[in-house]
């Protein structure tokens, strides 16, 4: 299936399924064909207009430099995805007219306006909105309207009124871990103005590196950065980049803690020794010491120029994680815990917060940092970022901080989008989930994420989050990697983040999605590229057979695929293992497998015509299983593929046994014993206390069609 039929086969869906989230108009009983996020108010028109090339614009109100150059892209975007663009000297067929109430002396703060008015019809297209902001979201809505009919493309005819719920709503992408190019962060930039995100945190330093040139340090980059890292210019460009998205950059300098690869370049403000080459058992683990006066000095002084390069009133200091034995460790740091009365390693670390905070605020900045800040009194203008629970969220927003949430949205946990679609950010309790599925894998115990049965998310509590953002950190994400990791997930969460708290429909989530990532990818995501360049090094002499396979499967979760603990860890080395395996390149969400799951149910709900379409996959996935091990006899890198593809196998058979009618015998042992041992899987990586004690999958892969083959297995039971 094209690309332009697979956008066209799940617009029809898609219209098929009544959102009760956004405000549908009355008398209207279907939903967006395609938004994301859902808009607040939404109502289908008559008189779509046709699109013929071009775009003529009709400016009313305040009128920018910036918001001619957001029309331009929106133009070329138009073009790219209605297959259609301006003739020489041929008449515009779009006529946009845009109103901007004003410039908005907010703009690119937590307190822009975002307020945009849409109507579309015969006549083209009308956009208002309350400032610059609110003209970039809008026309990010409008270029979701375009639908390509068999006559030609046309714009949806609707009316939208829309808002966004929280005004922080981010990506956190680690740079730290595995360096990501200008380019690839500014791809990622382009797909967030088009899904309505504002926030780029950007996590600068940790361990593996620290990326940001310093002229005041050099070693930073000479020694700390290992050879990549950003120039100032660099940053500055991209600063600008996003700005002229409507979005701001939060820098990430993490410390006390997470500071290995900044203590290599200057060792002297570090709680214990450093090694140069990088000590794999410590890279985590190593603090700046809190009682040297330079260690202010330095930092005071490296904040500085920091600042300087990031506008953004925020500014994120990390403080997580810090191992108590770093400083209680150093005989003399606990002497002088002992000497000023420190009762523990959490009342050091305020001391060393509250030093922190007012060499921010002397710069202008708001000071951020993960939840660990909140474990002995700091500041309350501090914003926190709770990870480890709602609990922190609750106890962040008692303490009077302003918060926005992580809990919930790491996606390198490898969920899929429903797992974090249906997690709120003012959820009362573990933001839905269990509390150990928070952690990330260097965390502390898992008794330290219990949760607070007495906590509760009140309506004033709720009045100090912000919004919240999904961290993507990279110890197995390389660049080649970051799209296919951050979309389309981060697309279903920024619906999450701007829609109202009723959007919680996964039905019409699943059916949407498709249609979204393909719609980023015509604009220049590289999701599916990358990844087919992943796949043509691991099965070069035919890619088809393992593109079957990954095609419905996906990753193990909850850091069983990074191999960090567990009957399945590897002790970490020096030098990072490849991530070229399959389970490397397999996505958290297989459209296939849910198409595959939702016929299913059509043809046990009475569709019968669609058993032809039913049984072709299948044969298809059970013949598949002899074309890669014919591959892996000349293929070795095929070889950790084969207990998975043998289990697709088994599956597919199960589900064709069961199309057949076959009687009860020995083909539904056979298929009670595949679904059985694919749920055991799927089992086996639920949260983070199973991944600590049960084994993996071979080739850390999941078989995503076990739902749909478990459904037509039981289905026989009724007919017998």
């Amino acid at each position: 299936m094209t690309t332009m039929r697979l956008v066209r086969h799940f617009r029809f869906l898609a219209m098929l399924v009544c959102v009760g989230s956004a405000q549908i108009a009355p008398g209207c009983g279907l939903a967006a064909p395609a938004l994301m996020p859902q808009p607040v108010f939404y109502q289908p028109r008559p008189g779509s207009p046709a699109l013929t090339g071009g775009v003529r614009v009709v400016w009313q109100g305040t009128r920018s430099a910036l918001l001619d150059r957001a029309v331009a892209r929106f133009s070329r975007r138009l073009a790219m995805l209605s297959a259609r663009d301006a003739a020489p000297g041929q008449a515009a067929g779009l006529t946009l007219r845009i109103r901007c109430v004003t410039t908005d002396p907010a703009m690119l703060s937590i307190h822009m306006k975002e307020h945009y008015h849409l109507q579309t019809d015969a006549t083209g297209a009308t956009l208002e909105a309350d400032g610059p902001a609110g003209v970039l979201r809008g026309l990010s809505t409008l270029l979701q309207l375009v639908e390509r009919r068999e006559s030609g493309p046309v714009l949806d005819a609707a009316v939208i009124d829309d808002k966004p719920r929280f005004a922080w709503r981010g990506v956190m992408v680690d740079v730290s871990r595995h360096f990501m190019s200008v380019a690839a962060l500014e791809r990622q930039l382009d797909m967030m103005e088009l899904t309505r995100l504002n926030v780029l945190h950007l996590h600068l330093s940790d361990g593996q590196g620290f990326r940001v040139e310093s002229r005041l340090y050099p070693r930073l980059q000479q020694v700390a950065a290992h050879g990549e890292y950003y120039t100032q210019r660099q940053i500055r460009e991209l600063v600008a980049h996003a700005a002229e998205r409507g979005i701001r950059i939060v820098p990430e300098f993490d410390t006390p803690g997470h500071s290995y690869a900044l203590l290599q370049a200057y060792p002297q403000y570090a709680a214990q020794p450093v090694t140069t080459p990088m000590d794999p058992k410590r890279v985590v683990r190593a603090a700046m010491d809190p009682t040297n006066p330079q260690t202010y000095v330095f930092l005071a002084r490296l904040y500085h120029e920091m600042a300087s390069l990031f506008p953004d009133a925020y500014f994120h200091v990390g403080g997580d994680e810090v191992r108590p034995d770093e400083w209680t460790g150093n005989p003399h740091i606990a002497a002088f815990m002992k000497q000023y009365g420190y009762a523990d390693v959490a009342a050091l670390q305020a001391t060393f917060t509250q030093r922190v905070y007012a060499m921010l605020a002397r710069e202008g900045k708001i000071m951020m940092g993960w939840d660990e800040l909140i474990d002995a009194p700091v500041p309350s203008s501090i914003v926190i970022e709770p990870w480890r629970g709602s609990r922190y969220t609750v106890a962040a927003a008692t303490a009077g901080h302003p918060v926005v949430v992580s809990a919930g949205y790491y996606l390198d946990l490898l969920l899929p989008a429903a797992e974090h679609y249906r997690v709120d950010p003012l959820d009362p309790h573990g933001n839905g989930l269990p509390p150990d599925l928070v952690a990330r894998a260097n965390a502390p115990a898992l008794n330290a994420f219990t949760l607070d049965p007495a906590a509760r998310m009140t309506p004033e509590l709720a009045g100090h989050v912000m919004g919240a953002e999904a961290p993507l950190w990279t110890e197995i994400v390389t660049e080649e990697m970051l799209d296919a990791r951050l979309w389309p997930r981060c697309a279903a969460l920024a619906e999450r983040f701007w829609s109202p708290a009723s959007v919680r429909d996964e039905t019409s989530l699943a059916l949407r999605l498709p249609v979204v990532q393909s719609e980023l990818e015509i604009l220049g995501n590289r999701a599916t590229a990358d990844t087919h360049g992943m796949m043509a090094r691991v099965a070069p002499d035919d890619t088809p057979p393992l593109s079957v396979l990954l095609s419905v499967t996906s990753p193990a979760r909850n850091y069983a695929h990074n191999h960090v603990f567990g009957p399945s860890r590897v002790a970490p080395t020096a030098t990072p293992r490849p991530l070229d395996q399959a389970a490397d390149i397999a996505t958290p969400d297989s459209f296939e497998a849910a198409a595959f799951g939702r016929d299913a149910r059509a043809y046990l709900a009475g569709q019968h015509d669609l058993m032809a379409g039913l049984r072709a996959r299948l044969e298809n996935w059970r013949d598949n299983d002899t074309r890669l091990r014919d591959m892996a006899v000349h293929d070795p890198a095929l070889r950790e593929v084969l207990p998975a593809s043998a289990l697709l196998a088994q599956l597919a058979q199960a589900g064709l046994d069961a199309l057949g009618g076959a009687s009860a015998g020995s083909w539904r042992a056979r298929a009670d014993a595949a679904v059985g041992t694919a749920q055991a899987q799927f089992d086996a990586s639920r949260s983070l206390l199973r991944v600590r004690t049960m084994p993996q999958p071979a080739g850390d892969l999941l078989q995503d069609i076990t739902p749909g083959i478990a459904l037509l297995v039981q289905a026989t039971d009724l007919q017998h």
